[in-house]
């Protein structure tokens, strides 16, 4: 049998700090998979958070929220470590032999100092490397080539690299578009690290995030992963997000003891403060609006927090068709017309309304603020129904593309030979249904599961919404859904969006025991989809069913961000 990828309990993943040999990773089906220690042989130790002192300590639920908070804080980021491996290599390479590198004389905390930024790593910080080469500074906000006067706030010497808060620009790199810039709290905000950097440079980042998470992640030699496509763009790189959460910490009260208005927002970078936003450009117009009326009911309504409390804005879509008797042949190239209004629905909604007027019907945006309120949106002609606390995509304006590109890429290429088409779907993770859905025409019979009951609802409703009858729902476990498919693997495209955390072991366990003929792997985490893809590609060695990689591309889902989504394509082989 096959060896699952196993990981330490502390960390998400792990990557390996120096490619195996080809000798150890799969190269054809008769090839042995890579076993759990050779593995581990390549990946340095983790940092583990502080050992408390159980003694006398009290109840779990009662314990110190700022030792926990100390916990968290030294955990271990794998994919920022393997970009610090990365650069420290490239400058140990490049510079004669040391017999014994010397320990590097770092400054002390909350000095400022001056680094030249030398690329930005695949978590959107800038990495600056000490003038002997042997550390790294990571440095919020910056391009390559960016001379940067930074603030070092704690040394992690273990793993070699120092965290820094940005302070200004002293000489822009080549790369640096502060024009670009298009929200007066970047800089400080923690929701954005990439304005700076032209939307053509945006997508190039993301497409070398997608490449060195297959180089690091995956294990498999170069030979076995596809060239990574361009990284697909958003339509909009400001004013998509269809859904914000601003929170706010408990209101401060003055010498009087009357309670003051908290900040209202997001974090600063690398602080636990909150930043006061009054308005965030990533949001789309409804949302902006119905962040500004939100914020006022706060401040109008002190009284009621005690805590502090996280704000719902999502937004929700009314469509209402025109007459068919409108024949103005000029109605399809007229613009848009916006209109604005406010009305007072303090409970489940901001009370901000925009129209929309296009040329087949009217849209009616409103900002839904109770999770447990209806939200509705469009992909095209599919509808979609949700509650609105409930997950579903936050930029609408890239989803027509996403799930045409999904759909072109369902059924296997005409050069398949193989004679027995692709007639079911099965989609795990399925959620209220997106892909279930927008996929379905293309099969004879579809089926979605989930382990979340609610979603398991909402798809039924959307899928009657849709008139869909060959598509079913139910609800069940991810991990064990395979011993009741009643589709042949053969005939059978399975399409996957797990968690961030990615694929469980028994979920690919199973995966590769029933065999489906094409998989579409979608993940909003690369590095963990690197890793679940080159278990697939490794097989069962037992039934004698791996995949190859058709192809592997990244989705731009959050402009602004260091974040891209991916796609993977993969076909079964059999030997």
């Amino acid at each position: 049998m096959f060896r699952f990828l196993r990981l330490p309990v502390r960390c998400k993943f792990q990557y390996c700090s120096s490619r195996p040999s080809p000798v150890q990773l799969l190269a054809s089906a008769k090839s042995s998979p890579i076993s759990l220690q050779q593995r581990n042989a390549h990946i340095p130790p983790i940092m583990e958070a502080p050992k408390q002192n159980h003694r006398n300590a009290p109840k779990r639920q009662k314990r110190n929220p700022a030792k926990q908070r100390k916990e968290k804080s030294n955990e271990f980021d794998e994919v920022l470590q393997a970009d610090v491996d990365r650069l420290l290599k490239s400058k140990r390479d490049g510079s004669p032999a040391a017999a014994t590198p010397p320990q590097p004389t770092l400054p002390e905390p909350f000095t400022e100092i001056e680094v030249t930024v030398a690329e930005i790593s695949s978590t959107g910080d800038g990495l600056a490397l000490s003038e002997n080469g042997d550390h790294v500074y990571v440095v919020p906000f910056t391009v390559p080539g960016d001379k940067a006067l930074v603030k070092v706030v704690r040394h992690v010497n273990a793993l070699s690299y120092s965290v820094t808060d940005f302070i200004k620009v002293i000489e822009p790199g080549p790369q640096r578009r502060d024009d670009a810039i298009g929200c007066k709290y970047f800089g400080k905000c923690s929701g954005c690290q990439l304005q700076m950097l032209s939307y053509a440079d945006q997508l190039a980042h993301k497409k070398r995030i997608v490449e060195k998470a297959y180089a690091n992640f995956s294990g498999l030699i170069p030979e076995l992963i596809p060239a990574i496509g361009d990284t697909f763009p958003s339509p909009l790189q400001y004013g998509y997000r269809t859904k914000l959460t601003p929170h706010f910490p408990p209101p401060k009260r003055n010498d009087a003891g009357e309670p003051q208005v908290p900040p209202i927002g997001f974090t600063y970078k690398n602080q636990r403060r909150h930043l006061d936003i009054e308005d965030c450009p990533l949001g789309t117009d409804i949302i902006r609006a119905g962040l500004k009326s939100e914020r006022k009911k706060v401040a109008e309504n002190l009284q009621q927090y005690k805590k502090g409390a996280t704000i719902l804005l999502r937004e929700t879509t009314s469509r209402t068709p025109k007459s068919s008797t409108d024949t103005d042949p000029t109605s399809a190239t007229k613009p848009t017309v916006i209109t604005y209004e406010n009305k007072n629905k303090p409970h489940q909604e901001s009370g901000d309304v925009i129209t929309l007027d296009r040329p087949n019907y009217s849209e009616e945006k409103r900002c839904v603020t109770d999770q447990n309120a209806t939200s509705v949106e469009y992909i095209d002609d599919y509808l979609f129904t949700n509650k609105a606390g409930a997950f579903f995509q936050n930029n609408n304006s890239i989803l027509s593309g996403f799930t045409e590109y999904i759909r072109e890429h369902a059924l296997t290429p005409t050069s398949d030979k193989s004679g027995t088409p692709i007639k079911y779907l099965l989609d795990a993770y399925s959620g209220s249904g997106l892909f279930t859905i927008t996929l379905s025409p293309l099969f004879k019979s579809s089926l979605g599961v989930d382990v979340a009951g609610d979603s398991i609802v909402s798809a039924r409703e959307n899928a009657r919404a849709n008139n869909l009858p060959n598509t079913g729902f139910a609800a069940a476990d991810a991990a064990v859904l395979f011993k009741d498919v009643p589709y042949p693997p053969d005939q059978t495209l399975l399409v996957i969006d797990p968690p961030r955390k990615g694929c469980s072991e028994d979920f690919l366990r199973q995966l590769l025991a029933y065999g489906p003929r094409r998989v579409v792997y979608v993940s909003c985490n690369v590095h963990t989809q690197a890793r679940d893809v080159a278990v697939m590609v490794q097989g069962d060695e037992k039934t004698g069913v791996r995949y190859n990689i058709e192809s592997i591309r990244g989705f731009d889902f959050f402009p602004q961000t260091g974040h891209v989504e991916g796609v993977a394509v993969l076909n079964k082989v059999v030997v």
